[in-house]
């Protein structure tokens, strides 16, 4: 049985690249992997899901293993089985199944990364911009909280 690798669209690796905190960069996650369900999860929020058309040779795909070893396989298991809402997904024993788990959470991960795209679109510091995203997410502001709202002025 061959390995699966989670492949990174060409026109996403720089973002990728550039959201790892790798030698002194800076980036508000530790490897590819982490970067990839981050946004993949980000994608399956916003149902986002991309295809991806031309595969980056930089950062490379990445061994299945690896989400393995880091405890993803859930998130690539639950996004497949919430996409396809059938439970033969989750078969260790066909790899024709483990194929449709990994393009499924390849394009969602293609559409979180686009979502990305545009949010950081001219961010100095994506860490902080990142953490605001969160925050956000997690308070939600509602407009009958605040006293005075001058966004209607912009």
């Amino acid at each position: 049985m061959a390995v699966n690798r989670v492949r990174i669209g060409k026109d996403k690796a720089d973002l990728v690249q550039s959201l790892v905190d790798f030698n002194g960069g800076g980036g508000p996650f530790q490897t590819y992997a982490d970067v990839i369900v981050f946004a993949a999860t980000l994608g399956a929020k916003s149902q986002g899901r991309v295809p991806l058309h031309v595969i980056s040779k930089e950062p490379a795909p990445i061994s299945l293993e690896i989400f393995v070893s880091r405890g993803y396989d859930a998130v690539i298991k639950l996004l497949a089985i919430a996409e396809t809402n059938d439970p033969k997904i989750l078969s260790v024993y066909e790899t024709d199944a483990e194929n449709e788990r990994v393009q499924i959470f390849e394009e969602y991960a293609n559409g979180g990364l686009e979502l990305l795209q545009q949010e950081l679109k001219g961010v100095v510091d994506y860490s902080d911009h990142i953490l605001l995203l969160l925050n956000l997410e997690r308070f939600p502001q509602n407009s009958s909280d605040q006293e005075f709202d001058l966004s209607r002025f912009l």
